[in-house]
């Protein structure tokens, strides 16, 4: 398997992105002052996020990958970002399983 130079140069540069996104953003928060209404805000973003990801799923799948992404908004208002996930990928796992 051979690499292309221009695709090797399209992968850091993606990477150095990714880097540069979190780190400043990491950096730049320690300059704002936080009350509650902004941390308030500042921690829906990964639900939102997680929700934006998923819901093309449930609109273009079937029924066991919609069923999953209602289980996973559910879970998403009560549980932490991990235990979320992992209670959309057991759904949709499970549900799977029992289709067949």
């Amino acid at each position: 398997m051979t690499l292309d130079l221009n695709t090797f140069i399209a992968i850091l540069t993606m990477a150095a992105a990714t880097v540069f996104t979190r780190v400043s953003g990491l950096i730049l928060i320690r300059h704002v002052e936080t009350d509650e209404r902004r941390t308030t805000a500042i921690e829906a973003i990964p639900p939102a996020v997680l929700m934006a990801v998923i819901a093309p799923t449930a609109f273009a799948t079937g029924w066991a990958e919609t069923l999953a992404c209602a289980a996973t908004a559910i879970a998403a208002r009560r549980l932490p970002m991990l235990a979320t996930v992992v209670v959309g990928v057991a759904t949709v796992a499970l549900l799977r399983a029992a289709g067949r």
